[in-house]
């Protein structure tokens, strides 16, 4: 049966979900379940985890567990990547660096500078890893979480041209709240989404022939609604679509929502409902790094609940598109997702080789990405100013150039709603030489 490595099997949602998920699969419950960390610590806690998942269903599953990635991922037939390269502590500097130079990040992974610095550290990992699969696990499937996903998946596909798919959970969750918005079955709904990681549109959204985008609209003129996600709602009411990523996420990759501190606190903010009380602190700077902060005791107690017993495993699969697509190529049984793979002509209109996040086949053939012919032009302009972004970091990431980090966070859309060109420069200074340890790839350029 299928061998499944996880790198980072510390990220304990993660390493929850997506076990939980394959375990509860049918054709995949007599898999060897491979966990890899560094932290040995995080690693002893999820393989008792899995265990726990397996003695619980009586399943003949296997676990094994180990600090060394070569042996995690030997004879691996899917590759699945959680890690956090650099962990909290370069999460830390990712936001509060740019915060003194005026950049308010609220979550700061995908662009911006904690999204550049955050894929700069991230990318030769998976490079180091895409070699290591040539070598032992030739034939693997790499099925990528880690982000920013464009940049890491565009960068891997170049240097490496293994197979892959990055997969984020942004269109499942928005397309079942945008279906509670107006009271229709999630079972009835149908859909077109595309773009970009963090950055897609739901360029249809209907129940048979019924366009629900009216009601979708119509919904949020309501104060409850709106304050859910206004920042989503403001860009559909200008850019005609609606977006996949939360409000505190999309606020970060335009330059219209976060000119300053006093913008975010008193303008941002505000709008939110309590309906969305705590999360990510409604989209202040820093809201996702204290969540994760904050979620460590909360993971801590909710694992050990699970190992001892004294909490119900799962019994249902979650929306993580990740079990389903190996039981998809394992069984030949078709399914369809929304992934992240290369622009190879799939949207006519964004750079060709770019990572976009297109409609995909699933079976035994693997990822069949579908073509998106009619891309609204004003869609691929908003991603593009993401994109020039990615293709920098992909530059600086595969070269060691330091220009390249500076021109990457100069063509970023919130940090040149900010800062001045002089600012940009010393903020990537001072971020290269905080984040030295886990940059070597920059230290000659740096001098």
């Amino acid at each position: 049966m299928a061998k499944i490595a996880f790198i980072g099997a510390g990220s304990v949602v993660f390493t929850r979900n997506l076990c939980s998920d394959i375990l509860l699969t049918p054709a995949l419950q007599n898999s060897t379940i491979s966990l890899m960390d560094i932290d040995p610590l995080r690693l002893r806690q999820a393989r008792d985890l899995v265990q726990a998942l397996i003695d619980g269903r009586g399943l003949h599953a296997r676990v094994e567990a180990t600090t060394d990635r070569r042996e995690a991922i030997r004879d691996a037939n899917y590759v699945i990547t959680t890690f956090q390269q650099g962990g909290l502590d370069a999460y830390a500097l990712d936001i509060e660096i740019p915060q003194k130079y005026g950049v308010e990040q609220c979550v700061g992974d995908t662009l911006g500078p904690g999204g550049v610095f955050r894929a700069l550290r991230t990318i030769p990992v998976l490079l180091e890893l895409g070699r290591e699969m040539d070598e032992l696990a030739p034939h693997a499937l790499l099925l990528n979480y880690v982000n920013p996903m464009a940049a890491n998946c565009w960068a891997y596909d170049r240097a490496t041209g293994r197979p892959h798919v990055g997969l984020c959970h942004s269109v499942q969750g928005t397309s079942e709240m945008l279906a509670e918005w107006i009271d229709v079955p999630y079972g009835e709904v149908v859909y077109h989404c595309a773009g970009i990681n963090h950055q897609a549109f739901f360029l249809t959204f209907r129940r048979g022939e019924e366009d629900l985008y009216p009601r979708i609209r119509q919904a949020t003129e309501t104060p409850e609604i709106y304050g859910q996600e206004p920042v989503r709602i403001e860009l559909m009411r200008h850019f005609g679509y609606f977006v996949t990523e939360s409000s505190g996420h999309a606020s970060e990759y335009v330059p219209y929502f976060r000119k300053t501190e006093q913008m975010v606190n008193e303008e941002l903010v505000p709008r939110f409902t309590e309906q969305v009380n705590g999360w990510f602190d409604f989209g202040r700077t820093g809201g996702y790094l204290r969540h994760c902060i904050e979620r460590q005791e909360f993971a801590q107690q909710d694992y050990e609940k699970l190992i001892a017993g004294t909490k119900a495993l799962p019994t249902r699969r979650t929306h993580e598109y990740g079990s389903h697509i190996i039981e998809a190529i394992e069984t030949n049984q078709p399914i369809r997702i929304n992934g992240n793979v290369p622009n190879r002509d799939l949207i006519p209109n964004l750079p060709n080789g770019c990572c976009v996040e297109v409609p995909c086949l699933v079976d035994g053939n693997g990822i069949q990405p579908t073509r998106v012919d009619t891309y609204p032009p004003q869609l691929a302009a908003l991603n593009r100013t993401n994109v020039n972004v990615q293709e920098l970091i992909v530059h600086a990431a595969l070269t060691g150039e330091a220009d390249a980090v500076h021109h990457a966070v100069l063509l970023d859309p919130l940090t040149a709603a900010v800062c001045t060109l002089p600012q940009i420069h010393a903020m990537v200074d001072e971020l290269l030489q905080a984040q030295q340890r886990w940059l070597p790839q920059f230290q000659l350029a740096r001098g």
